[in-house]
């Protein structure tokens, strides 16, 4: 199966962003007020979606099927392979042929979705059904769909990150257990290793920001970090745990055969969602990835026993060990849409009715978005995969913070962090201050 939360990476995160700066200053829409319409008439819905494997097409289709079976006056057009820059163009038409409900694979763009009106706001549409946030969602779920106290989102499925290791080179190299923290993932990485001529036979991890999810913010899920301050500037010079982050990534670079051999290597890599891929080949021993990994080894039938554990945490958090990077899928309401009250009956039916959010976990192999999806006896997942549950659970887990450029300040950190890793930056704080000073910028450009 080709994972599509999977696909949300699909879409490079430079197209996001840049279909979302232009989507800031063309939509005007006022929240609510396409919600005139009865909820309780014949009508019909548009509902664009980012999905386009047909397993995950099909599992779309099943979740409003149901919807539609208990909402008989309400039927779905169902629009997928929709990616942000297709939902920009459409969003700042308007019109009868745009989309009533959207959705988005980049919960970094929430702070934009949310400040610039290209969402609706969903608050009256949740008081109105007395939905009670806390007790039905995650912590850091309800902190990715909303900006600043305006909540223009719904989660819908949550990704959570950890290591897969392949338990043969374990056993081979004498280790016994997965790495709890980064100076253990150091050493387990360079025991999996072994080096052929000027390449890898095997690789113990490969650390680069240009690998597959190995990306700053990614790393950043093990230590406890804020990337802004109170004042809602740049923190990253300031917050030891950034340059703790990119010291301990430079470090496994280095000590893993340096910055060129690795790149070298990695442009040996098949396609990161197909069968080639390097976990799945043997050409790495651990990766650091999402929940939907567990599924696609066992797809590719890789010729090993998988292994699945938390991401290792910095060495001064070992007992925070358990949590990671989350993420996941968001549902809104056009502002445009003069059908947002049969709308948000589809939004909160997706996101927060049980058996729908376990179905629809079952099919694609996400993690559940609440909390009784998450103990839900019905779900139908690999004993492994508690893993990933746990993380999505753990009080410590964590996500980037929004900001009103949406990932824009995400990929200035990676960009900085291309410049580190390889030898370009010598000077880590100097390097940090004006990325950071950088980050300001162009926040107060975007305002």
């Amino acid at each position: 199966m080709r994972k599509n939360s999977g696909s949300r990476r699909l879409v490079s995160s430079a197209v996001a962003v840049a279909a979302m700066s232009v989507l800031a200053t063309a939509c005007t829409g006022e929240p609510g007020s396409g919600a005139t319409d009865d909820p309780k008439a014949d009508t019909t819905i548009t509902f664009w979606h980012g999905w386009s494997a047909p397993s995950e097409v099909k599992a779309i289709q099943a979740n409003v099927g149901r919807f539609e079976a208990r909402h008989k006056n309400i039927k779905v057009n169902v629009v997928g392979n929709i990616n942000d820059d297709k939902l920009n163009q459409a969003l700042r038409a308007g019109g009868p042929k745009g989309p009533d409900v959207v959705s988005s694979f980049t919960t970094s763009n929430v702070g934009k979705f949310c400040s610039s009106g290209a969402f609706a706001d969903l608050g009256p549409f949740i008081e109105k059904s007395k939905l009670d946030l806390e007790k039905t969602f995650p912590k850091v779920t309800l902190e990715y769909t909303q900006f600043e106290g305006k909540r223009c989102a719904m989660p819908l499925l949550t990704d959570a990150y950890g290591l897969y290791y392949n338990k043969d080179a374990f056993k081979e190299a004498g280790i016994e257990a997965p790495p709890r923290t980064m100076s253990e993932l150091t050493s387990v990485a360079k025991k999996l290793t072994k080096t052929k001529g000027d390449s890898y036979e095997q690789l113990g991890f490969m650390p680069n920001y240009h690998g597959y999810e190995t990306t700053t913010e990614h790393y950043l899920g093990s230590w406890d970090q804020r990337y802004f301050d109170a004042d809602g500037k740049s923190n990253i010079a300031k917050d030891p745990a950034f340059a703790a982050m990119f010291r301990q990534q430079k470090k496994l670079v280095d000590e893993l055969g340096g910055f060129r051999k690795l790149e070298k290597y990695r442009g040996t890599f098949g396609d990161e969602w197909g069968a080639e891929h390097p976990f799945h080949t043997g050409q790495v021993a651990m990766q650091l990835d999402g929940e939907w990994r567990l599924g696609m080894a066992e797809d590719a039938k890789v010729p090993f026993e998988v292994g699945v554990a938390p991401m290792p945490v910095a060495d001064d958090q070992a007992d925070s060990y358990g949590k990671g990077f989350l993420s996941g899928t968001v549902m809104g309401i056009a502002p445009a849409s003069r059908k947002q009250n049969a709308a948000w009956e589809l939004v909160e039916f997706m996101t927060t009715d049980t058996n729908a959010v376990v179905e629809f976990a079952n099919a694609i192999r996400n993690v559940p978005s609440t909390f009784a999806a998450l103990k839900s006896p019905d779900l139908e997942l690999d004993p492994r995969f508690k893993t990933f549950l746990d993380i999505a659970r753990h009080p410590k887990s964590s996500t980037p913070a929004g900001a009103v450029n949406g990932a824009t300040y995400l990929m200035t950190i990676q960009e900085f962090g291309y410049q580190y890793e390889k030898g370009a930056v010598k000077d880590l704080r100097a390097g940090l201050e004006k990325t950071a000073a950088q980050i300001d910028t162009d926040i107060a450009k975007a305002k």
